[in-house]
């Protein structure tokens, strides 16, 4: 199971977070967010996956910050369209993507249908007040009526009480390809606990 750790903001912070190898570290790159990233990425193992979070950019800005960080992925937080997406592929063909729906109560997962092409994961966090990171988890029971194959990152409030409950639903058939973890691991905004992520990466990677 791939992990990502999303919200990083702080330069030691991020080099700590690194050293115990996730396979992604998110950046937020929205000014509303208060894990807005700006400054420097420090040099991260190749393993890595350098990843922009955006909420529905100009695809100009989008495409500079990619090139400007060396982005590897983007995740598309907003409500950004079919047609926006293939642009994006057509300036960047090798990017990673990954689009977001917010879940709270009953979803249609008929409207993945459009991006299944065009996307190479799905990402399913808590609808909440704000864009990502709640805090809280959505009913994950919802996800029995997912019906794509596409692999998806599950998110939304998942933290070192969600372990047995994360381990049940890995062992379901579902396409789960990551988990992304964000606010639950925080000390504050964008600073994360490093004993906590270690604990919850040991957990799920042993069970």
């Amino acid at each position: 199971m791939k992990l990502k750790v999303c919200g990083m903001k702080y330069v030691e912070n991020i080099q700590q977070v690194a050293a115990l190898k996730p396979d992604y570290l998110g950046f937020i790159f929205y000014d509303k967010s208060k894990r807005n990233f700006e400054g420097i990425i420090p040099q991260l193992p190749k393993e890595i996956k350098k990843t922009g979070v955006f909420v529905n950019e100009y695809l100009e800005i989008v495409v500079s910050l990619i090139e400007e960080y060396q982005l590897e992925a983007v995740q598309l937080h907003g409500d950004e369209s079919v047609d926006y997406i293939k642009s994006l592929k057509s300036h960047l063909p090798k990017i990673e993507i990954i689009k977001v729906f917010g879940i709270k109560g009953d979803f249609d997962f008929e409207v993945l249908k459009p991006y299944e092409e065009v996307v190479d994961f799905f990402l399913f966090d808590t609808k909440g007040k704000e864009r990502g990171g709640n805090g809280f988890t959505f009913d994950w029971s919802v996800l029995k009526n997912y019906n794509s194959t596409k692999p998806f990152f599950l998110s939304g409030g998942i933290g070192l009480e969600e372990i047995k409950e994360v381990q049940n639903i890995i062992k379901t058939d579902l396409p789960i390809y990551a988990l992304d973890v964000n606010s639950k691991f925080e000390i504050e905004a964008g600073l994360k606990s490093v004993k906590k992520i270690k604990k919850f990466k040991n957990e799920i990677s042993t069970n």
